[in-house]
C-alpha cells in the first residue's frame, strides 16, 4: 500500500496558516495582569496631566494617560477611606452593611463578611495568582487577650485579613499609617510584637500614639510597599505557573503622617505635601519599570486611582500660596459630599486595548472593577455579589459613545450623608457638605438652609448654586430612585438583595420626603 501523497498546494497553504496565527492569537490577548494602585488621600488636581494648573509634575502618572485613558469624571464610593475601599473590593456599596459612617481604626474587627466575594476572591476562582501590598484599612480579627481596645496577642494568626478574602499573599498594614498598632503583617499575622510604645507625633507628621513593633519606622513604610510590590512582580515573571496575576497595591500616601523620605523633600519646591505626592509618583514609576523589565508591560492593564480627596490636613492654605488646588477647582475636599471629597483621580493603560492618549468624561466609580473584571474574563457573578457594579469594559477600550450601564451613581460622606448622581444632575440629601468643610454638619452656618441640595454640574461645576427650588421634579425622580435602591439592596438589574429595615439609620430620615 502506497502512503498517502498530499498534493504540495496543500502544504504550502498549511506553512502560510501557521505564519498568520500568531498574529491572530494577538488579536485576542491572553486574560491580562491586573495592577491596581490606589493613593490614599491625594486629590485629582494633584495629577498634572488632569491639572494644567498643578503646582508639580507627576511625570510617571502623565505617562500612564499618555500610553493609556485618563477619566476625568471618576468617583470613589465616599469621602473617606474604609467605605471607599470596601466598595472598590466587593462592587457593594459599603453603607449596605454594618458601617454606616466615618470609619475603621486598626484594632476594629473585619468589616467585609465572610461569605462575601471580593475581586480577589473572585479572580483566584477564575485562576489569578493575587496580592496585596499596603493599606488594608477593613478590619482584622485580632485574637483578643483582654477588654481594652490594644488588648491583642501579636504572636497568633489573626482572622478576617486580605487571606481571608481572596488574597494569596499580603504585606502591609492594618489602617492607615498613622493609626496603631504601627506593625507589619505578613499574610495572617504581625511581623513582629508590638512591644514599645510611640507618643503623638505633630502635623504634618502627624501619628497617633500607641503600640509599636521595634522593626517599624513610619518613614520606611512607603519604600517597603514598593519593594514588596516589585518582589512580587519579579516573582510572577519567573514563575512556572504562568498564572496572570492581579496585585492590589495601596500606598499609605500622601494621608498623614506626610513625611516623603529625604530623596524627595523640596523635590517640588511647594510644601511636603507635595513633595510626598511626588514620591507615590516615582513609585508608581518604578512599579511601571519593573513591568517593563519583565516584559509583562504589553499584557498587564495598570490603574491607578485614590480613595478620597486630599484631606485639610495637607495645608490646603499653604498650597493655595503655591496656586495650587487638589481639588482642580471643585468644592470641597476629603470627608465630602461635595465633588472635592470623592472626585479622584482614575487613569489605565493596557497596550493594545485600552487607546493611548485619550480621555473619557463618562461618569465611572471604583466599584466598577467587580464588573469589569467578570465582562473581561467572560464570567458571571453570582446575584448576592457586586450589587452595585457595572463593567466599564466598553469605556476602557475607547467606546465613549456606549449607552450608560448604571441608571445613578452614589456618593457617601464622612457623617453618613448621601447625595445622588444622575448625568448633570446631583442631589445632595442633606443641607450641608456632610463632611469637614463649609457647611459642616449641625453648624450655625447649615442652620436655615433647604433640606436637600441640587446642583447642575454641567452650568455649576463648582457647586455653588442650589437649584433644588427650580427643579422639584428632579430632586423627586433622584429621591425615589436613591430609596429604591437602598430598599432594593442594589442598584443593578437583577434580583433584590436583603435590606435591614429593623435597625435605626438616622442618615436615611429623609426617604419621608419621597413617599409614593
Amino acid at each position: 500500500m502506497h502512503p498517502m501523497r498530499i498534493p504540495p498546494i496543500v502544504v504550502v497553504l498549511a506553512l502560510f496558516a501557521a505564519l498568520l496565527a500568531p498574529a491572530a492569537v494577538a488579536k485576542t490577548p491572553a486574560r491580562p495582569n491586573i495592577l491596581y494602585i490606589l493613593a490614599d488621600d491625594m486629590g485629582v488636581g494633584d495629577v498634572s496631566c488632569l491639572n494644567p494648573d498643578s503646582a508639580w509634575q507627576t511625570p510617571n502618572l502623565d505617562r500612564i494617560a499618555r500610553e493609556g485613558r485618563a477619566f476625568t469624571d471618576a468617583h470613589s464610593a465616599s469621602g473617606v477611606c474604609t467605605p471607599s475601599r470596601y466598595t472598590l473590593l466587593t462592587g457593594r456599596y459599603s453603607w449596605r452593611g454594618a458601617l454606616k459612617s466615618s470609619v475603621l481604626h486598626g484594632f476594629d474587627r473585619s468589616l467585609v463578611e465572610s461569605n462575601r466575594v471580593t475581586v480577589a476572591s473572585f479572580l483566584k476562582g477564575q485562576g489569578y495568582a493575587t496580592a496585596m501590598v499596603g493599606k488594608w484599612h477593613l478590619g482584622v480579627d485580632w485574637v483578643r487577650t483582654g477588654p481594652k481596645v490594644g488588648d491583642v496577642d501579636y504572636t497568633q494568626p489573626f482572622g478576617g485579613g486580605p487571606l481571608a478574602h481572596g488574597f494569596d499573599r499580603f504585606f502591609g498594614i492594618s489602617a492607615s499609617l498613622d493609626m496603631p498598632p504601627y506593625v507589619y503583617l505578613v499574610d495572617d499575622r504581625a511581623a513582629a510584637v508590638a512591644s514599645g510604645t510611640i507618643a503623638d507625633s505633630p502635623k504634618p507628621k502627624m501619628w497617633r500614639a500607641g503600640p509599636i513593633s521595634p522593626d517599624f519606622h513610619h518613614e520606611e513604610v512607603h519604600p517597603r510597599f514598593v519593594e514588596k510590590a516589585l518582589a512580587f512582580v519579579a516573582e510572577r515573571a519567573a514563575a512556572a505557573d504562568r498564572k496572570p496575576f492581579f496585585l492590589y497595591l495601596a500606598f499609605a500616601s500622601p494621608h498623614t503622617p506626610i513625611i516623603p523620605t529625604e530623596p524627595f523633600q523640596g523635590k517640588t519646591k511647594t510644601t511636603p505635601y507635595g513633595d510626598f505626592v511626588a514620591q507615590v509618583d516615582a513609585s508608581v514609576g518604578e512599579v511601571l519599570a519593573a513591568l517593563d523589565r519583565h516584559g509583562m508591560a504589553g499584557n498587564t492593564l495598570v490603574i491607578f486611582t485614590a480613595d478620597n480627596g486630599c484631606a485639610p490636613v495637607a495645608n490646603l492654605e499653604e498650597l493655595k500660596m503655591f496656586h495650587h488646588d487638589p481639588s482642580a477647582g471643585r468644592r470641597g475636599h476629603k470627608a465630602d459630599l461635595f465633588e472635592g471629597g470623592h472626585r479622584v483621580p482614575f487613569i489605565a493603560r493596557w497596550p493594545g486595548q485600552v487607546p493611548a492618549g485619550t480621555r473619557c468624561s463618562r461618569t465611572v466609580g471604583q466599584l466598577d472593577l467587580m464588573a469589569t473584571c467578570a465582562d473581561l474574563l467572560g464570567a458571571r457573578l453570582p446575584a448576592s455579589a457586586g450589587e452595585d457594579s457595572v463593567s466599564i469594559l466598553p469605556l476602557l477600550r475607547g467606546g465613549e459613545k456606549t449607552p450608560p450601564r448604571r441608571e445613578a451613581l452614589v456618593h457617601h460622606s464622612n457623617n453618613g450623608s448621601f447625595a445622588v448622581r444622575q448625568g448633570k444632575w446631583k442631589l445632595l440629601l442633606c443641607p450641608d457638605s456632610g463632611g469637614w468643610s463649609s457647611p459642616k454638619p449641625n453648624s450655625k452656618e447649615a442652620e436655615g438652609l433647604p433640606r436637600f441640595q441640587l446642583y447642575d454640574l454641567e452650568a455649576d461645576p463648582a457647586e455653588r448654586k442650589n437649584v433644588q427650588a427650580e427643579h422639584p421634579e428632579v430632586v423627586q425622580r433622584l429621591g425615589r430612585w436613591l430609596r429604591d435602591s437602598i430598599r432594593r439592596g442594589r442598584s443593578t438589574p437583577g434580583a433584590p438583595q436583603p435590606y435591614d429595615d429593623k435597625t435605626p439609620w438616622p442618615q436615611t430620615a429623609w426617604i419621608g420626603a419621597f413617599a409614593k
